[in-house]
């Protein structure tokens, strides 16, 4: 037998990528989760019972403020202001009787012809029917009430929302459904959320809230189909509340909607656009994670040294704030960290302009 003599196959030397750390001033966009609800979001209920006689709007049809959206049977509660009426007229009858029995009685008393007992008699006479007067035109105020309550008219201007109820349905106040709802999308609220240091960071900047709010950026919005909304918004209000569950706060954000592109209960992703100044930022792929804690690799006369770093992260998904553990000048590895150890020599890749 013959003995194969094995050739010893030299091992391929493998290249780092690496950067020299910077300090440079960045723009960075932070993405937040949002929900879209219109301005004001009515939800229309009757205030009377009936059947529905006409049915004056359509689903997504523009609403002024005060225009008659349904109207409810009218014909009973015309019968009810007329009973009232009536009975307003009576109770007068009834008064104008009683003050006059009562004027009767005190020229009468005024002669000794009667008792103070009748003139009293009289006196509370009147009181009764002057009562009864007035309980009749609350009758007639309540009944008046209801018939107005037949037009269901528009609280604001919008837009009709569905229309679960046709001519003929029945109808009143306990309706599990509303009959419809009018959205006053001229403006639009997009709702989303920060975090609480995220809200200190701001205010430690500005000094207050309330200097916070008026000095923050534009916003931007990324509808849920992916594209940029064209206009840009702007932050209203900050909640002065922090969701104990969640530890955020949700903020207010206002973007006019004239063109009607933006619909309530919409989703979407709500971009902030801040300049950082003189600061390190590193991309997170040149970094890597153990027990929660964040370390890059830095290069020195070849050979590569775990640094662990207090670092601030960028909802951009890519990239870090370095508050800790590198300095300008420093050189870290940007590729193939996951092949590293501590100590470990490497050949650093030339950069190819």
């Amino acid at each position: 037998m013959t003995a194969c003599k094995q050739q010893e196959i030299p091992e391929e030397q493998v290249e780092f990528a690496t950067t020299e750390v910077k300090v440079s001033d960045a723009e960075i966009n932070e993405s937040y989760s949002a929900s879209i609800r219109g301005q004001q979001d009515v939800e229309i209920y009757p205030q009377v019972s009936g059947t529905i006689s006409q049915l004056r709007v359509q689903e997504g049809q523009k609403v002024q403020k005060g225009e008659v959206l349904f109207v409810i049977d009218q014909v009973p509660y015309l019968a009810a202001v007329q009973t009232a009426n009536a009975n307003v007229n009576a109770a007068q009858a009834e008064v104008e009787t009683a003050k006059l029995l009562y004027d009767s009685k005190k020229i009468l008393f005024a002669e000794n012809v009667v008792s103070e007992f009748d003139l009293s008699t009289a006196k509370n006479s009147l009181a009764v029917a002057e009562a009864a007067l007035e309980q009749a035109k609350a009758q007639l105020t309540d009944a008046k009430n209801s018939l107005s309550y037949t037009e269901i008219k528009s609280p604001s201007d919008g837009v009709v929302g569905t229309l679960p109820y046709r001519l003929g349905a029945l109808v009143d106040p306990s309706m599990p459904l509303p009959l419809t709802t009018i959205s006053d999308n001229a403006r639009m609220f997009v709702y989303f959320s920060m975090t609480e240091n995220q809200i200190r960071s701001f205010i430690n900047q500005h000094g207050s809230l309330e200097e916070t709010i008026r000095l923050m950026p534009p916003v931007r919005l990324r509808l849920n189909d992916g594209s940029v909304y064209d206009t840009e918004g702007k932050i209203e209000s900050i909640s002065g509340v922090i969701n104990p569950q969640t530890g955020t706060l949700s903020v207010r954000s206002v973007f006019p909607n004239e063109k009607r592109v933006l619909f309530s209960g919409g989703v979407g992703n709500v971009i902030i656009t801040h300049e950082i100044n003189n600061t390190i930022i590193i991309p997170q792929s040149a970094t890597y994670e153990v027990q929660d804690k964040i370390f890059a690799y830095a290069v020195k006369e070849g050979k590569v040294t775990s640094r662990s770093l207090v670092v601030e992260k960028l909802n951009d998904g890519n990239n870090y704030i370095v508050k800790a553990g590198l300095a300008p000048g420093d050189v870290i590895v940007t590729e193939g960290i996951g092949l590293l150890r501590d100590g470990m020599e490497i050949t650093v890749k030339e950069n190819i302009q």
